[in-house]
């Protein structure tokens, strides 16, 4: 099992990637933008990227506690 532990920590790693390409992008945009309006439809082209970087973590996470579970 110990190829479904390291698997679901390198699934788990890019997720936690993204999220961190996620709160950047959230970061730029809060200082580019002009308004509230642009600034709003920044973060909802950024909310995809955020929810599928969680799914990939959580998933990852579930690999390592099956892994370690059935160990």
């Amino acid at each position: 099992m110990p190829i479904l532990i390291w698997g679901g920590a390198a699934v788990s790693v890019i997720g936690l990637i993204g999220l961190i390409i996620s709160i950047l992008k959230v970061s730029k945009a809060k200082k580019t933008a002009a308004n509230d309006d642009e600034l709003r439809e920044a973060v909802k082209k950024v909310v995809p990227l955020n929810m599928g970087a969680l799914l990939l973590s959580t998933f990852g996470l579930m690999m390592v506690i099956l892994g370690i579970f059935f160990k």
